[in-house]
């Protein structure tokens, strides 16, 4: 079987997990080394592509289907992708890889704990979720799944940037 050079790195997470910086570091560290790169964010795409869809989990799940096409056809123009998106379902994340490919999905969780992502707040979201201002908030009042068998798990509150983006370009140099 060929090598996949053209992946999918498939970032999952609460909101404030280190998610976005995990992905504009390892862009930069992979463009360094020649490849060809896209930072696909879940801000940024519900500003744009998604920005008809709310945060019910039938438009969780529609934002997570759209992002995969995208990704897919990406990877197919021979980019490899850096998907950072809160997606708290299982089920959206089995979509997602089955839409990518599973030879080109890869699946990362960013571990950070619920207590380290609400002091790093930088949105103020946790705190208007906690006083009943947003509501189907993912780890205050929705659900996050957190994945069985990701191919690599990394606690931001524990590991600094740089080590967390030196183990995933680790990860993607030893892939088959």
């Amino acid at each position: 079987m060929t090598a996949v050079h053209h992946p999918t790195v498939w970032l999952t997470g609460l909101s404030g997990a280190g998610k976005t910086s995990i992905a504009l570091s390892l862009a930069q560290a992979l463009k360094a080394q020649g490849r060809a790169v896209a930072v696909l964010d879940g801000d940024q795409l519900r500003h744009g592509l998604n920005r008809d869809l709310g945060f019910t989990p039938e438009d969780r799940h529609e934002n997570i289907r759209r992002v995969a096409e995208v990704a897919r056809l990406m990877n197919g123009a021979d980019l490899t992708v850096i998907a950072a998106f809160i997606s708290p379902s299982r089920a959206d994340r089995a979509m997602a890889a089955a839409i990518i490919g599973m030879a080109h999905f890869i699946e990362v969780h960013v571990s950070t704990p619920l207590a380290v992502c609400e002091a790093r707040d930088v949105k103020g979201l946790y705190a208007k979720a906690r006083a009943g201002q947003i509501a189907e908030f993912t780890g205050v009042s929705a659900p996050y799944e957190a994945p069985l068998a990701a191919a690599l798990t990394l606690d931001t509150g524990a590991l600094a940037l740089e080590e967390s983006v030196g183990r995933l370009c680790r990860h993607l140099q030893q892939r088959p």
